[in-house]
């Protein structure tokens, strides 16, 4: 089934108790689900993607560990709790009626600030039959220990796993990855809902972690299902966190060689490519910096498809993301479709999305991500900051948001948007309740930091985020 076609006939769902407390989420009645065309096909040709991926049915992933593994995980996460090592472990796969077992997987924790540990406090040991178990997202490699088509998943090597941590509506960074694929913003990671359960060794059971977000990690093999599109698999990508801003050349640069060392711009490559991806990305943030406008104009449409960019952002701010490369310097991918340190296309890829949707932060200029300029959206991103300069690409900008929010077009308009959210609740309300305690319930409201804990999502009344964006959008200047 596409996961972007819902032809449906939903059902009230009944509450009932899925763990070891009863679930008290409420769904209400909804109607049919709207019918999507779409333009572009998500599995870019991989059958395995496309199983993956769709939406229809929740998938089982059971993690089996022994005891010294997960000790031996918990004992390192105490020495540095940015751990990136992998754990020796066994996955069960279960979809539709069938299972797939990959033995002798890699396992390990993630997380920037929300890295933490998945049981008890610094020190403790497991303790079989009766822990202390913490939501925590995590990283599956099927191929860390074996390097064969055995180790797995139809075609899938890695998956992350991600708690709904500041989301008590359990909905936020799926609906943004979601809207950016109905947009046809390929370069947007597939993700769906899943199930996950841990089971250490010597455990009467499994502990049940209940809901998280199965997500398509930005890696080669991300790059490689896209290279039509990309242009080529054969280039240089980046992960680009807090400031990545391009105004500072001799901002923190460096190899990604899983030591937990956090660079501003990561490279993502072979190591024998990493001196001739460096001088590229350097390259590219002097000429953005140092061009005078007319001969940026002409550059930038020359190295990007500076439409699709803009479509990208207009997602990007229509959805709240403050913390982004424009406003925040932060959470983004970009790649170089070329080794040439001249001659390349370079694409943004959008990541990390929790922090949507009505989560505002006193951010740069950004206070209240629902009524926010979506012109003024921010002041750190070089990039955008030069884009905005010209009538041309406001346009595009411009228009790109009203196509957005255009009810007909049923993308990000406040009714498509709280049917689309009721259907995901109506999927998962009986599966939230977990062995951890914690996130026990589906909450309309965004996160607890948050300065705006107005917004609400399926709430259609004054404080409705879609509501409140569409406004500031309609009334851009």
């Amino acid at each position: 089934m596409n996961r972007f076609k819902y032809i449906l006939i939903l059902i009230i769902i009944s509450i009932s108790t899925s763990c070891k407390t009863g679930n008290t989420n409420i769904v209400p009645d909804i109607p049919d689900q709207p019918i999507i065309e779409e333009s572009i096909d998500f599995t870019f040709g991989h059958e395995g993607v496309e199983y993956i991926w769709d939406e229809s049915v929740i998938p089982e992933i059971h993690i089996s560990i022994s005891l010294d593994e997960w000790n031996k995980l918990l004992k390192e996460y105490d020495k540095n709790n940015h751990i990136v090592d992998y754990f020796h472990c066994d996955v069960d796969y279960i979809k539709g009626g069938e299972k797939i077992t990959i033995e002798d997987a890699g396992v390990r924790l993630r997380g920037n600030t929300s890295r933490r540990r998945p049981e008890g406090v610094g020190g403790d040991a497991h303790k079989n039959d009766n822990a202390d178990w913490h939501h925590c997202h995590f990283g599956l490699n099927f191929r860390k220990f074996n390097k064969d088509d055995e180790h797995e998943l139809k075609g899938i090597r890695k998956i992350n796993l991600k708690w709904f941590k500041d989301d008590p509506c359990y909905v936020r960074e799926l609906y943004c990855y979601d809207l950016f694929r109905r947009y046809n913003i390929w370069t947007a990671a597939n993700d769906t809902y899943c199930r996950l359960w841990i089971h250490v060794e010597g455990d009467s059971k499994e502990a049940y972690f209940g809901v998280y977000q199965m997500i398509e990690p930005v890696d080669s093999k991300f790059i490689s299902k896209r290279k039509e599109y990309f242009g080529s698999e054969d280039g240089n990508l980046w992960k680009c966190g807090y400031p990545a801003t391009f105004r500072d050349i001799n901002a923190s640069i460096g190899l990604d060689e899983d030591k937990g060392i956090d660079y501003v711009y990561e490279y993502k490559g072979d190591e024998e490519d990493y001196d001739g991806a460096v001088a590229q990305l350097k390259d590219f943030m002097l000429k953005l910096q140092g061009k005078s406008d007319e001969s940026f104009y002409k550059w930038i449409k020359e190295v990007c498809d500076v439409e699709f960019l803009l479509k990208t952002y207009a997602v990007n701010v229509a959805v709240g993301m403050w913390d982004d490369h424009w406003n925040n310097g932060n959470n983004f991918y970009i790649y170089f479709n070329s080794y040439d340190l001249y001659n390349y296309k370079v694409f943004f890829i959008p990541y990390d999305y929790d922090n949507s949707l009505g989560t505002s932060s006193n951010c740069e200029n950004i206070n209240d991500s629902g009524r926010e300029n979506p012109y003024d959206w921010g002041e750190k991103g070089l990039l955008m900051e030069r884009l905005m300069k010209f009538e041309e690409f406001r346009k595009i900008y411009k228009d790109a948001l009203l196509e957005l929010v255009d009810p007909e077009n049923e993308l990000f308009d406040m009714n498509a948007s709280i049917k689309r959210i009721q259907y995901w609740h109506n999927k998962i309300s009986k599966f939230v309740s977990n062995d951890t305690g914690e996130d026990m319930i589906i909450e309309d409201k965004p996160a607890f930091w948050g300065n705006h804990s107005e917004y609400r999502l399926i709430d259609s009344g004054v404080n409705n985020f879609f509501r409140v964006k569409e406004e500031s959008i309609r009334i851009m200047d």
